[in-house]
């Protein structure tokens, strides 16, 4: 890939007027949510899918996975392309491929048909959460940084929560094909509002490279390759994130097909229920990205012990709700406890990524972040549950899942022992008046 020099603005975290920024953020909001509407609809129709082409729980749990794999696989290569070209043109187009494909899985004939479609969804998708977050973090003070990505990441939940119910009343009422066309709509609409209103902002030059000798493209890609490693932060965040999602991904994937199967409900009513939970999360979401922000300036790694303490949380609650507890009141409420806690790491583990890299690259770097929360998390969860309730029952996969937790605890404390260095050195690195890819003597 040739990227040229190009100029920018030498304070790239000069917050944008409010009033626009506001407006902004409030449009990227409502495509997140239409995003994630996309993606969840899906998971109240198992039980008619199911009954329709005869799958197993591993096949359902595959049109999950399978959007959360081409969004990893995306992520990187699509946000360095937003990165070096325009942001706002980048993420119009990705609403329109993933509301369009989204449309066609009203027209699959088979399970294979209906699997490569949601493909396509993750494909468009990939890139949009990292585009936006780094759209996001240039246009508000780093101060409220988990807050904003926090309430930014909210909007996800609460399109998996709209997804959950709307699959489940759409597909009971009207079919399931009638579920994905009603939802693909709205996110070709937000595409053309935010192409008309939201403005780019410039790009920022690569930092330097030591060893300057080869071509531009070639100085480059070394130039990107070195701000993205040498943070270790980040990429300890990175792992614990995906081992965060593989019990919330498990959650809201399989949470329906639970509550009806193991409480007798309807699917609309399962779905309503589940909403419920996902509903929470999103809050907990927001709400710990608020107590991680309040805390920083006290405790300098606030962004990453609140998320460690909040994994220990998911494990111990869901862990005891589906092993420990018949269905019920019980486990229902405890439940609802682990879903406030497990998406603890959103914003905060997202600011700390793009806290610690260069501006130049920041929604590259949110793209790594979202490439293991996919490729590890979202799409290994749902997978996981569906093979392991195929031999031993939906009830003790949700049971076991949850243990992954501890794991992101541990990096979520790995990574707090270099994250105030790696700030640091963030800070000191300058971004230079000219264009980094200068030619080099011969």
């Amino acid at each position: 890939m040739a990227f040229h020099p190009t100029s920018f603005d030498l304070e790239p975290d000069r917050p944008a007027p409010r009033r626009y920024a506001w407006a902004v953020f409030a449009i990227l909001f409502a495509l997140m949510v239409a995003d994630y509407v996309d993606r969840q609809v899906i998971v109240s129709m198992f039980s008619h899918l199911k009954a329709e082409w005869g799958l197993s729980d591993g096949q359902l749990g595959a049109l999950v996975s399978i959007v959360s794999v081409t969004v990893a696989l995306g992520a990187v290569p699509l946000s360095l392309l937003a990165d070096r070209w325009s942001r706002t043109k980048s993420i119009f187009l990705m609403a329109l491929v993933w509301s369009l494909a989204t449309i066609s899985c009203a027209f699959a004939g088979s399970y294979a048909q209906l699997f490569g479609a949601r493909a396509v969804v993750g494909l468009g998708e990939a890139a949009y959460g990292t585009v936006g977050a780094a759209l996001l973090a240039t246009m508000f003070p780093l101060r409220v940084r988990s807050s904003i990505l926090g309430a930014f990441f909210l909007a996800g939940i609460l399109g998996s929560v709209l997804g959950v119910v709307l699959g489940g009343i759409i597909a009971e009422r009207w079919g399931w094909q009638m579920g994905f066309g009603a939802v693909g709509i709205p996110g070709i609409l937000l595409a053309f509002v935010f192409l008309l209103i939201v403005r780019d902002y410039k790009t920022v030059a690569l930092p330097t490279t030591e060893a300057g000798n080869g071509s531009p493209a070639r100085v480059a890609s070394r130039a990107i390759v070195i701000a993205l490693l040498k943070p270790r932060t980040a990429l300890i965040a990175c792992l614990g994130a995906g081992f965060q999602l593989l019990t919330l991904s498990m959650t809201y994937a399989w949470l329906p097909t639970y509550f009806n199967r193991y409480y007798g409900l309807a699917p609309d009513q399962a779905g309503l229920k589940a909403g419920l939970v996902v509903l929470v999360g999103g809050i907990g979401a927001f709400v710990w990205g608020v107590v991680a922000d309040r805390l920083t300036p006290r405790v300098a790694c606030a962004r990453l012990y609140v998320p460690a303490v909040g994994a220990v949380l998911t494990m111990v609650l869901m862990a005891t709700a589906f092993g420990a507890l018949p269905p019920g009141n019980a486990q229902y409420a405890l439940i609802v406890l682990g879903g406030l806690m497990m998406a603890v790491n959103v914003g905060p583990v997202t600011a700390v990524v793009i806290d610690v890299v260069h501006p130049s690259v920041r929604a590259t770097a949110a793209s790594v972040l979202s490439l293991v929360q996919n490729m590890f998390g979202l799409a290994g969860g749902p997978l996981l549950t569906g093979i392991l309730s195929d031999r031993y029952g939906l009830q003790f996969a949700l049971a076991v899942v949850p243990a992954f937790s501890l794991l992101a605890a541990v990096f979520f404390l790995l990574a707090a022992r270099t994250y105030v260095f790696d700030l640091q050195q963030a800070k000191s690195d300058k971004p230079r008046r000219e264009g980094a890819l200068e030619p080099q003597p011969a």
